[in-house]
């Protein structure tokens, strides 16, 4: 399937609307993702190595905020239990259209896949099933604050013993100074990628209304207070990072 490059905004926008999940984003997705978070492969990749260390048979892996399906596809290549199935949900209609197209490719090219569901829908109104793994990969961001414990708390009480959350997330930083240097190193590493200074501002006006990160220390004590016993960071990459959440 042809991959775009992302244009979206590398010509002047008079007035810029709030990032969304649309078909123009969609077509380009692949390539914004890879040119705009750092590790990202890296991320997906050994979501799946992880994940296979939690899976457990009769229970459910969940890809919450799944977009194109990267996660989901990595379960289904690492994850091998038997009884064992997928469910990936986002809420884009064009994003889970192109996600069960991706997901049709793999299920052609690869035998003995865990079965999947994917799902158009809200994932706090979302009715959990007992799971072994749940993956937020850089969605909670874009939940509202005020909603993001309930749904971690729900995912608590999903969870199996011995399973696990893991939470991808672009992070705040409380040190100023920190904060500004990975700022500008992130914006150095898309300009490395291709970006331009207008495409790097235009974005970052459209995204910053939708996008909320956390700090490191607001995203532990929320896991904590939601029923977590552990929480390990396991990645970070500039101001992107990965956490395994432990019931």
């Amino acid at each position: 399937m042809t991959q775009l490059p992302d244009r979206i905004y590398a010509t002047p926008q008079a007035q810029i609307a709030d990032f969304v999940f649309n078909e123009d984003v969609v077509r380009v997705f692949p390539d914004m993702i890879k040119r705009s978070v750092p590790g990202y492969p890296t991320i997906v990749e050994n979501i799946g190595v992880i994940a296979a260390q939690f899976a457990q048979p009769n229970t459910h892996l969940y890809d919450l905020g799944c977009s194109l399906g990267a996660v989901t596809q990595a379960l289904r290549r690492h994850v091998k239990v038997d009884n064992c199935q997928v469910i990936a949900v986002d809420n884009s209609a064009a994003m889970v259209e192109r996600c069960r197209e991706y997901l049709h490719g793999q299920d052609s090219m690869f035998q003995e896949l865990l079965p999947v569901e994917v799902i158009e829908g809200d994932i706090l109104a979302l009715q959990f099933r007992p799971s072994s793994l749940v993956a937020l990969n850089f969605t909670l961001q874009f939940i509202a604050p005020e909603h993001r414990p309930a749904l971690l708390g729900r995912i608590r009480q999903a969870l199996v013993p011995g399973g696990a959350l893991i939470l991808s997330e672009k992070l705040r930083f409380e040190d100023d100074s920190e904060q500004q240097l990975l700022t500008d190193l992130h914006v150095a590493f898309k300009r490395a990628n291709g970006y331009s200074e207008l495409e790097i501002a235009q974005k970052r006006s459209a995204i910053e209304n939708v996008m909320k990160p956390d700090s490191l220390q607001t995203h532990r004590q929320r896991l904590l207070d939601a029923g977590f016993s552990q929480v390990v960071p396991w990645f970070q990459c500039l101001n992107f990072a990965s956490l395994i959440a432990l019931p």
